[in-house]
């Protein structure tokens, strides 16, 4: 029984690490979220890790200040069966969520929302297309 209480739940973990992640995405520091939430910045550690659980009305309170819907925390849950889309919906978008994890990623993901030309970006997107298929080849 003890070791129950010491390992977090699945979906805590998960929950914790999509808040991590959209904080992350819009440059926010874990100091200034729990600011915003009236609590310290080792008790938003605490919930991206999952180690202690997020009330429901804190994590109303979170997905308001994040700028996205509760139902953002549990995209793509441990044992979610929505009945839509299916395994390669689920990889594929993990695939974002570990792409939008990396340093690399989210640098990317920044600087590509602030160009205004869509024909600059997808020029973009051709020449990163371009560079993975000669890796490819390599």
């Amino acid at each position: 029984m003890i070791e129950n209480k010491k390992k977090p739940n699945p979906i805590d973990i998960h929950v914790g690490s999509r808040i991590r992640l959209r904080r992350t995405m819009l440059g926010m520091s874990q100091e200034k979220l729990g600011e915003s939430l009236g609590i310290t910045f080792q008790q938003i550690q605490k919930y991206e890790k999952g180690t202690n659980r997020v009330g429901a009305s804190r994590l109303q309170n979170i997905s308001s200040i994040l700028n996205v819907p509760v139902s953002f925390f549990f995209e793509d849950a441990p044992g979610e069966h929505s009945g839509q889309g299916g395994m390669a919906e689920a990889s594929s978008s993990n695939y974002v969520v570990d792409f939008l994890s990396s340093a690399e990623g989210l640098q990317l993901n920044r600087a590509f929302v602030k160009i205004a030309d869509p024909k600059v970006r997808r020029r973009l997107v051709d020449l990163v297309k371009a560079l993975a298929a000669e890796a490819e080849t390599e």
